[in-house]
């Protein structure tokens, strides 16, 4: 156990984010599919799960990704397109009844339910928190966006253990990403795009020291 925390610790040290990557290495499949089964078992606030996934692959997906990195935002674009793989992170724009009923009754067959009364009261726990955010907080898509967000940070965590390089990035034109998924249609939002692949030995960043404030500022012992 103390090795594993060690590793923990020594990857949250290690990784960085990556700014060129060689596009002619591509990470193994078998490796891949490990980090989507991270990405799916993300813990989320009454485990909504608000989330959709856009993998891109192949070349093609990847330009299309790389479509809303114009403009302002055109120093992202090379990132995307040398990338092994690209991940469009995406949240929902509301939560619909289906949806709550799909959750419900995969709880259900996951066998989480003593009987018909617990399953009732996830139903209202659950239904409950979302009329919260939307009523009450006027804030139902923030309060999703954050848990894909914990999704995000999963993934960056898992890629670092695999030796995975990643790079996040909120730089892009989120109506061009939408449009060319056709996202708003859907349900969705485009809320942060990751690359996944190997470093450039042109990569600046990787010989670069991490920077982070001080414990003394961040954390408060109460």
């Amino acid at each position: 156990m103390r090795d594993m925390i060690m590793n923990l610790l020594e990857t949250a040290k290690s990784r960085y984010t990556t700014k060129a990557y060689d596009r002619s290495k591509i990470i193994p499949l078998d490796q891949f599919e490990r980090l989507l089964k991270v990405l799916r078992l993300t813990p989320s606030s009454v485990n909504i799960q608000p989330w959709h996934f856009l993998i891109a692959e192949s070349e093609q997906a990847k330009a299309r990704v790389a479509k809303a990195m114009t403009g302002r935002y055109a120093y992202n674009a090379p990132k995307v397109l040398e990338s092994s793989h690209t991940i469009v992170f995406c949240t929902r724009t509301d939560v619909t009844h289906e949806h709550l009923e799909q959750l419900l009754e995969q709880d259900d067959l996951s066998g989480r339910f003593k009987d018909e009364s617990a399953k009732e009261g996830q139903r209202q726990t659950r239904a409950g928190y979302v009329e919260y955010y939307r009523n009450e907080q006027q804030n139902l898509y923030g309060w999703m966006e954050n848990q894909t967000f914990i999704a995000l940070g999963q993934l960056l965590l898992a890629a670092g253990l695999e030796d995975v390089d990643a790079t996040p990035m909120g730089g892009f034109d989120e109506d061009i990403l939408n449009q060319e998924f056709g996202l708003t249609e859907k349900g969705f939002r485009a809320s942060v795009v990751v690359a996944l692949g190997y470093r450039s030995e042109a990569d600046f960043n990787a010989k670069l020291p991490k920077s982070r404030l001080s414990d003394d500022i961040i954390f408060t012992k109460i």
